[in-house]
């Protein structure tokens, strides 16, 4: 048997270089057939296409149906590592001109999990040949979820007992997530301890008055002006009731009123999102924007109805998980490489479950090509997962499921 099976930073370095061509022809075929939230059909059955080939134990038709959880059995087989991928792709059209663009109109990977797939499934590719090899020195399941994309699938995947010794595989005792990121140079990885990423809350407002002719308001009750009034008055709830050291988002992204130029309409509906990084301001914020649109709707002389949709919690980081992840990631690439990100991101994440479950780390991927050269953002049609950064992400899933470092 060879000895480099005692060498596990090298191996892994070997291994990830034999995988690359095969994984990044796996991200474009991914690319070029993205599928929504819940209809993973496609992916799901690459995945376990990939993982059968590899000898992967693995369960489908998980949260709701094209989940796949995978394991592979270490030494230590009374708890497991657990690394996580999203499937599901965004309703955005595609601008870029790509040989692997999407083929699904109105539909494509503008958030990189077409490359989160790809990196989960190469370091279980990798880990099953280092198993074969000699072994583990812990078990590794890894989670392959769909609907991050307000489908909240991490919370089914919970509540089917992916984390569980009940599906495959023993307990989860620790959590690892990655996310591409296109701010962050390519080459580098980055995450801090406590709130990452911020609770998503959604709303929608109908406003409803009275309707009459537009050459005389005054015998109508205004829904229009109430609603105007309201969405100015709830940026008042951040600029002048929240700490300014805290960190607070209310946006309102939909209005929607009237069908005449010379109608005044009787309803008026508007929407959106509130952000928070803390329970405590979420519930303010929730408190407060009920008082603020009653109250402004009353003054109009018309009724507020409000439908409010709690979304993902915060995204958590626990701080021994990203203090493990720092001693594996510096031991990878570097002091430089590796660093504290300053400040939370407002955007969410349904990894949230998951930190709320078992202590997690969701970390960040550098993408950014040159500094002088703006990368696609995400959530945008020209955004396109880079190719460049695969083997990092997978060098990193493989390194801290085996602890390379962390001692």
């Amino acid at each position: 048997m060879s000895t480099e099976r005692y060498e596990p930073s090298r191996r892994v370095a070997q291994l990830v270089a034999d995988e690359l061509s095969f994984l990044i022809a796996f991200r474009r075929d991914l690319h070029a057939h993205p599928e929504l939230k819940y209809e993973e059909r496609r992916t799901s059955q690459k995945v376990r296409d990939a993982l059968g080939a590899a000898g992967i134990e693995h369960v489908a038709g998980l949260a709701g149906g094209t989940g796949v959880l995978a394991c592979i059995q270490g030494a230590n087989g009374e708890s497991a590592i657990a690394l996580r991928a999203d499937m599901d792709a965004l309703p955005i059209t595609e601008e870029n001109e790509l040989e692997y663009a999407s083929t699904h109109p109105g539909v494509m990977h503008a958030c990189g999990h077409d490359g989160h797939t790809t990196i989960c499934l190469g370091a279980a590719r990798i880990l099953k040949r280092m198993s074969d090899e000699g072994g583990l020195p812990r078990s590794v399941k890894f989670l392959f979820q769909p609907a991050e994309e307000g489908g909240a699938g991490g919370k089914r995947m919970v509540e089917d007992g992916c984390l569980t010794d009940h599906v495959l595989g023993p307990r989860v005792e620790e959590m690892f997530g990655l996310h591409c990121w296109p701010t962050l140079p390519l080459g580098t990885v980055a995450t801090r301890p406590g709130p990452l990423l911020a609770a998503t809350d959604h709303f929608t407002v109908t406003m409803r008055g009275k309707m009459g002719h537009a050459a005389s308001p005054h015998f109508s009750h205004d829904p229009i002006v109430a609603a105007a009034e309201a969405v100015m008055a709830l940026q008042a709830i951040v600029s002048r009731n929240v700490d300014p050291l805290e960190s607070m988002v209310i946006s309102v992204t939909k209005i929607h009123a009237g069908t005449a130029y010379n109608v005044i309409p009787e309803a008026v509906e508007f929407a959106g999102t509130m952000r928070t990084l803390t329970d405590e301001l979420r519930r303010f914020g929730r408190t407060r924007f009920y008082e603020t649109v009653v109250n402004v709707a009353a003054i109009h002389r018309c009724v507020a109805e409000i439908e409010w949709e709690p979304g993902y919690p915060v995204t958590r980081n626990d701080p021994g998980a990203v203090q493990a992840f720092f001693k594996v990631a510096r031991n990878a690439v570097g002091e430089e490489r590796a660093t504290l990100y300053p400040v939370p991101c407002m955007g969410g994440e349904d990894f949230s479950y998951y930190c709320n479950e078992v202590p997690s780390c969701f970390f960040l991927l550098g993408q950014q090509r040159r500094a002088d050269e703006p990368y696609p953002m995400v959530h945008t049609p020209r955004f396109d997962f880079n190719d460049d950064s695969l083997a990092l992400g997978v060098e990193m899933f493989c390194r801290l499921a085996l602890g390379i470092g962390r001692e």
